[in-house]
């Protein structure tokens, strides 16, 4: 420890201690033994095994959340739904931005979300994303932007970290789990994995704060339109031999849309195309 003496004394002053000066440094700096603290807003996840491990005790506001899927479709947006579905009964915007596959309404009725809340953009080409994120966010009219960009670059990223930090939203962005050791500024990443009975493992591998322990497991809310798919999965899991007797289950995709045949006709859609 160094002790600071004023001229022409040859006494000492008291030892500088870390406390002395931590409250007055800013945000982006944070002792790496404790979690890191921020003015920035923070909304409950819903789960409170994960707010625990999260920075401000929720999803912060104003900064890239990267989410790399396994795979797309293991229940993204039923992990989000808890902060969408109370930022909808708000009266803010949920905005999602070229999903991969159509969100199934009813299952996004039925976990919370008001319908007339949620937009849907869809763009064809990787600047174009990245145009429309970007504008997004910059006009900060929104309380959650979701977003798929598999083929986003970091320079990309930054761009739109620069941009999230002028606004007051949520932003998620989806990426593949194969980008987890490519540089990112997202000062969150976490790496989302599918598990049994439809629910979820989730491991913090980048936060403000010490670095993450064991993956948690997330029991995710299942609607009633997916109770069917999720019977199928866990039975042809206990009984694989007899997997064969069952038909074959599409991969899951934003909220899994079973039989939209025989309930289209009950719902309108949640946007416009």
């Amino acid at each position: 420890m160094i002790a600071f003496a004023s001229a022409g004394s040859t006494q000492a002053s008291s030892p500088l201690r870390p406390a002395d000066f931590m409250a007055d440094l800013p945000d982006s700096v944070w002792r790496a033994s404790q979690m890191g603290a921020s003015r920035l807003r923070a909304t409950p996840s819903g789960y409170r095994s994960l707010d625990r491990e999260l920075p401000n005790g929720g999803w912060p506001a104003s900064v890239l959340i990267e989410l790399l899927l396994s795979q797309n479709g293991i229940g993204e947006l039923r992990l989000l739904a808890p902060a969408l579905s109370a930022l909808t009964q708000a009266g803010k915007t949920v905005i999602l931005l070229a999903p991969p596959h159509i969100p199934f309404a009813p299952a996004l009725a039925e976990l919370g979300l008001d319908l007339q809340h949620v937009l849907l953009i869809q763009t064809d080409k990787p600047m174009d994303r990245i145009w429309a994120v970007e504008q997004t966010l910059k006009s900060a009219s929104f309380g959650a932007l979701l977003c798929w960009l598999p083929q986003a670059r970091p320079d990309h990223l930054r761009r739109l970290q620069l941009a999230a930090a002028g606004g007051e939203g949520l932003c998620f962005v989806f990426r593949p789990a194969a980008v987890q050791r490519e540089s990112s500024p997202a000062p969150l990443r976490i790496l989302c994995r599918a598990s049994s009975c439809g629910g979820m493992s989730v491991d913090i591998v980048k936060r403000r704060g010490p670095v993450f322990g064991q993956p948690i497991m997330l029991p995710l809310p299942v609607p009633a339109a997916l109770h069917k798919p999720f019977a199928r999965r866990a039975a042809m899991a206990q009984a694989p031999a007899a997997a064969t007797s069952f038909p074959d289950i599409a991969p899951d995709h934003a909220v899994d849309r079973p039989e939209p045949a025989a309930t289209a006709a009950r719902y309108r859609p949640a946007v416009a195309a």
